[in-house]
């Protein structure tokens, strides 16, 4: 299983990283921004995408609208700090999977994972 952080905290990201490999998740990808991460997506797929919504570049919300064009069934989980109303109506309508608020813990992460890969990890 290849999983996708992407996540302009390089702190998030590391936390993020060593979480899943503690998990057995071996093959974990990462990107500082949206941008980095669509390219990195289109030349190898994830199976499962951890995405920060507040990044410069390219948003989580941009990133995930042109991830639904290219897959629109791999799970992208957006990892934020926005939990308006509106902000989690409009990244339905887009096609976010799930969410993870931050700060997240090992077990939260897990669960995530564990839902969308359909087998505890």
């Amino acid at each position: 299983m290849k999983v996708m952080v992407v996540d302009d905290s390089e702190m998030t990201r590391m936390i993020a990283k060593k979480t899943l490999k503690n998990l057995g998740v071996s093959d974990v990808l990462e990107a500082a921004d949206g941008a980095i991460a669509l390219g990195i997506f289109k030349e190898n797929p994830a199976d499962v995408i951890f995405s920060d919504w507040n990044m410069p570049n390219m948003d989580g919300l941009t990133m995930l609208k042109e991830i639904r064009q290219l897959n629109p069934n791999v799970p992208v989980i957006m990892i934020t700090t926005e939990g308006s109303k509106g902000k989690v109506v409009q990244a339905i309508q887009e096609g976010v999977s799930d969410y993870l608020v931050k700060p997240f813990t090992p077990a939260s992460l897990q669960e995530k994972l564990a839902k969308w890969i359909g087998v505890p990890v």
